[in-house]
């Protein structure tokens, strides 16, 4: 691996990265707004599973396909950006089966595999893994550079699920009280779908950067 001040960089740089409000902890946040602690945590841990399709694309070069088929990009941009969308409409629209002032409860199974494809159809995770880890790869040491990179993806995948946990964690209990109503679920929903569909319409309509 790496020398000593390389990887603390790299440990610095991937908690700055990790804590910034980014789509998978937006995502994190919109699904527990709208599904409740249980659709986040699903959800979180969706994300983190998808991601590791990315940590390996990235170790076996295939991330690298993305930057340099611009073709390829776009199908995969585009379909994950419809994805998103179509899920927030379909939280906003979804009617909410309940005679009670109880939350409705969630699918985890569903939220779960729904995170898990919105994360493997996310072009730009691909992208930042290739673009960030090759800069803590030191060919020279005694680790090959797939396991180097294995080892440093899955750092960031825990690092940037923690910082999607804690979210989770927030936004619950932010919003805990205002869905004790039918309105306020229906509420809660439409703020949900609204961040998912608006993270789809920036996936589609941005670049290529992180």
């Amino acid at each position: 691996m790496a020398d000593l001040d390389t990887l603390a960089a790299f440990f610095v740089a991937t908690m700055i990265f990790a804590y910034m409000p980014g789509p998978a902890l937006l995502y994190a946040t919109a699904q527990t707004i709208a599904r409740g602690r249980k659709g986040g945590l699903m959800a979180a841990f969706g994300i983190h599973l998808g991601g590791y399709v990315h940590v390996i694309a990235a170790a076996l070069g295939l991330g690298f396909l993305l930057s340099q088929v611009p073709t390829v990009y776009l199908v995969i941009k585009f379909a994950g950006a419809a994805y998103l969308v179509w899920l927030g409409i379909r939280m906003i629209t979804q009617r909410i089966e309940s005679d009670t002032s109880q939350p409705a409860a969630p699918n985890p199974r569903r939220t779960f595999a729904q995170s898990i494809l919105v994360e493997v159809l996310n072009p730009k995770t691909a992208v930042f893994f290739i673009a960030f880890l090759p800069q803590f790869v030191d060919p020279a040491a005694s680790l090959p550079a797939w396991l180097q990179f294995l080892v440093l993806g899955t750092i960031v995948n825990v690092a940037f699920s923690s910082a999607d946990l804690v979210a989770v964690a927030l936004a619950h209990r932010i919003v805990g009280r205002i869905k004790q109503s039918l309105q306020g679920q229906r509420i809660a929903r439409w703020i949900g779908g609204s961040i998912l569909a608006g993270l789809g319409l920036r996936l589609g309509l941005e670049g290529s950067g992180k």
